[in-house]
């Protein structure tokens, strides 16, 4: 195991219970600090699974995942999930806002539950609010011109643009994206993919990104076919659908 590694799998095997075949047999997947590696795959092909393996939610049944340098079977219970919290944000495909909250509130949950994100957020931008601010706005998202409206009223690409600002804030050392340009247009795909990278550099984080659109690969430092990294036979009822 490479504990310099940003993310590290070795020898991991995992599968679904009342599955007979294994959904994920990867022999060594390595992802170096500040990397943007994109990870191709289409539905079925354990994207999903690969990455709820990478944020501790699930544990291989062998093998060792480590993310920024730390072995996830070293960690229990609560340990695991302030982990995840601290080290790990998030970009899921579909968002995951929270329609009661308002833009600034979105982006700040991740606060919330880590500490460590929240003194980050203040030391960067005073305040946590401030920083949340200031990563919408990086974002093309000006706070001030959106008012009080609700998440759920903003247009698709507006959302992603939240859900990225809150994978931002307080500065993880990974950042995990589950094909967030899925519902954009080429245009807006575009756009948000210069605005993310923009931050994820200044960060200084390191980027996975999965998706089964190829053709975004050569935006990318570097990108696997997880068909082809994957040893286990990617069957249609692998209990992952994207």
């Amino acid at each position: 195991m490479n504990e310099a590694a940003a993310i590290s799998l070795s020898s991991v095997r995992f599968r679904w219970p009342g599955q007979r075949d294994d959904t994920l047999d990867i022999e060594q997947l390595t992802v170096r600090p500040g990397e943007r590696l994109f990870v191709r795959g289409p539905s079925g092909s354990g994207k999903t699974t690969l990455l709820s393996l990478i944020g501790g939610v699930i544990e291989p049944h062998a093998g060792q995942v480590s993310v920024d340098g730390v072995a996830l079977d070293t960690l229990r219970g609560g340990a695991r999930d302030t982990f995840r919290a601290d080290r790990i944000g998030f970009v899921f495909q579909l968002f995951n806002l929270l329609p009661f909250l308002g833009l600034i509130d979105n982006v700040l949950l991740p606060c919330r539950f880590s500490a460590v994100r929240r003194e980050r957020a203040e030391q960067l931008g005073g305040s946590a609010q401030a920083e949340a601010q200031r990563l919408l706005e990086a974002l093309k998202l000006p706070v001030a011109a959106q008012g009080s409206r609700s998440v759920t009223r903003l247009s698709v690409g507006q959302q992603q643009r939240v859900a990225v600002a809150r994978a931002l804030i307080g500065r993880p050392p990974v950042i995990v994206a589950d094909e967030p340009t899925s519902a954009l247009d080429a245009e807006a795909r575009d756009d948000f993919l210069a605005l993310l990278f923009d931050e994820v550099a200044s960060m200084g984080s390191t980027l996975l990104f999965v998706s089964h659109d190829a053709a975004l690969a050569e935006r990318f430092d570097r990108s696997v076919d997880l068909q082809t990294l994957n040893r286990a036979s990617a069957l249609p009822d692998a209990g992952d659908m994207t």
